[in-house]
């Protein structure tokens, strides 16, 4: 029976993903001429070259590629495996990597993770925001549990990525009550002469937020757009424009930051998901999150202007 050299296979796949052979020595704390001579016997053990020179770096060949492929499966198995190990029982806390894409409202996230934390055992939760492009790469790396997005990952993107739909609600309009006192009447024609903030258009809010401005004919004055919820937010209270916010944060708005309705985005949801690299979720954790997302979106006021 032939063996495979794990090790060199490891070597391999570091080289790979950081792009140098120093780099990966700085990774496995080794030195460049281990690395090398080890890299050699992988390929004499293949029977095939698998990296080449492109510039500076070093690039996998047509082979590489194929070899990478399965040394990502193979190396991310094995994480899930130490991951499950442990988590076992034993007093150790329950470690759960969230990634939150920029988009999220954190108001809702904070809500998502209080099931979380009383769940009977030690948690420790690890947060991580980015753009959901940058999540999805570490997810199918196993760096996290699960991602929180405003949209669902599509089978093009990453094949070994499942979406776990949380639920959807409403979209309402809302600024300073000045704003809103001021505008309310003439909705949703004043959000062509209102100052007005939108999320950016590669947001799944922006693009439906487009077809009902299309739909009516509204071309609004957009004096800012943001990638993250909480700045954008953030400008609405300081009375720099009208915002949309997902219905389910309209009263928590209202209470805090003394926010007021301006109009119904009708037939406009926000949309929330779930995404792992599990087909159906075991962690603890990130059941019982998905499981309060889906009481709170349900709980949502209805959508009624």
């Amino acid at each position: 029976m032939e063996w495979l050299n794990y090790h060199h296979l490891l070597y391999f796949w570091t080289v790979v993903r950081t792009g140098s052979i120093a780099r990966a020595c700085d990774e496995l704390r080794l030195a460049p001429p281990t690395v090398s001579a080890q890299l050699k016997r992988l390929e004499e053990s293949l029977g095939e070259k698998l990296l080449e020179k492109s510039g500076r770096r070093l690039v996998p060949t047509e082979a590489g590629r194929l070899a990478f492929r399965y040394a990502e499966d193979i190396f991310s198995t094995g994480r899930e495996m130490l991951d499950a190990l442990r988590q076992r029982p034993g007093g150790r806390p329950l470690r759960v990597a969230i990634g939150v894409d920029d988009v999220v409202p954190k108001e809702i996230v904070h809500a998502l993770v209080q099931p979380v934390l009383t769940l009977g055992q030690p948690v420790r939760l690890v947060f991580r925001e980015a753009t959901l492009q940058r999540l999805l790469a570490d997810l199918a790396l196993l760096d996290l549990d699960v991602v929180l997005s405003d949209a669902p990952v599509t089978p093009t993107v990453d094949d070994r990525l499942y979406n776990h739909p949380l639920g959807a609600c409403g979209v309402v309009w809302m600024a300073v009550p000045a704003l809103a006192h001021r505008h309310r009447r003439a909705f949703p024609r004043c959000l062509e002469t209102a100052p007005v903030l939108l999320p950016t258009r590669d947001t799944a809010l922006r693009r439906g937020l487009d077809l009902w401005l299309l739909a009516r004919g509204v071309r609004p004055l957009v004096h800012a757009e943001f990638e993250d919820f909480a700045l954008m937010s953030t400008f609405g209270q300081h009375g720099l424009g009208l915002f949309p916010v997902p219905a389910v944060l309209e009263a928590e708005l209202r209470s805090r930051h003394g926010l007021r309705r301006v109009g119904v985005a009708t037939g406009v949801r926000s949309q929330f998901f779930a995404v792992s690299a599990e087909r159906k979720l075991r962690n603890p954790a990130v059941v019982a999150l998905s499981q309060a997302a889906r009481r709170l979106l349900a709980a949502a006021p209805p959508q009624t202007p």
